[in-house]
């Protein structure tokens, strides 16, 4: 998204995410990232959301997109929502971590306050697997100090009526339901009552 560095607001809040975040598959303006800029709208006009979400981001990617993001946009709030692409693609939890942490340690440094969306992934590569991928995000959560949302999917990864024909991207319904959940804990990052 470019925009004028004139425009960019001391309270900006970007989303660093892939398909979920990126809208896949519905109307950019059904999806939860612009349902929370219409949010924020209505309770604190001083925020603005900045979405640099990419269908099909790993956490590399993330990694390799995110201090030209920091530097050009400077964001009071960082939304991190990454790793999904990595679980469903095999990678290494260890590697994902890592990632991640770096991702989040760079945002610190510059200031802004992170919310981590967790994510958790079909059961294709075993227990193990799936068990070691959901652990990095509460890892994270312990060891960086960042406000977590367990699972963004919650209540909906497993409702059809909820989720797109391929089973993995939530439809157009479950966009608000996504973004109350997050807006649960981004509330606590605000610096401004929202209510």
């Amino acid at each position: 998204m470019l925009i004028s560095s004139s425009t960019v607001l001391a309270n900006t809040i970007v989303v660093l995410g892939d398909s979920i975040s990126a809208g896949h598959g519905i109307e950019i303006q059904q999806g939860w990232v612009n349902l929370l800029q219409k949010k924020l709208n209505t309770s604190n006009k001083n925020y603005r959301v900045l979405n640099e979400s990419v269908s099909g981001e790993t956490t590399a990617g993330g990694l390799a997109r995110i201090n030209q993001i920091l530097d050009d946009y400077k964001p009071s709030i960082l939304i991190l929502e990454l790793g999904a692409n990595d679980g469903l693609r095999g990678l290494s939890p260890k590697i994902m971590k890592k990632n991640l942490a770096e991702m989040i340690k760079h945002s610190q440094k510059q200031g802004a306050k992170v919310l981590l969306l967790g994510m958790r992934i079909p059961p294709n590569y075993g227990k193990r697997y799936t068990e070691m991928f959901s652990a990095v995000y509460l890892q994270l959560k312990a060891e960086l100090n960042v406000t977590l949302v367990p699972f963004i999917l919650n209540d909906i990864a497993l409702m059809k009526k909820l989720m797109q024909k391929d089973g993995l991207h939530p439809n157009a319904k479950a966009q608000p339901l996504i973004m109350d959940q997050i807006f649960v804990h981004l509330k606590t990052l605000l610096s401004h009552k929202t209510e």
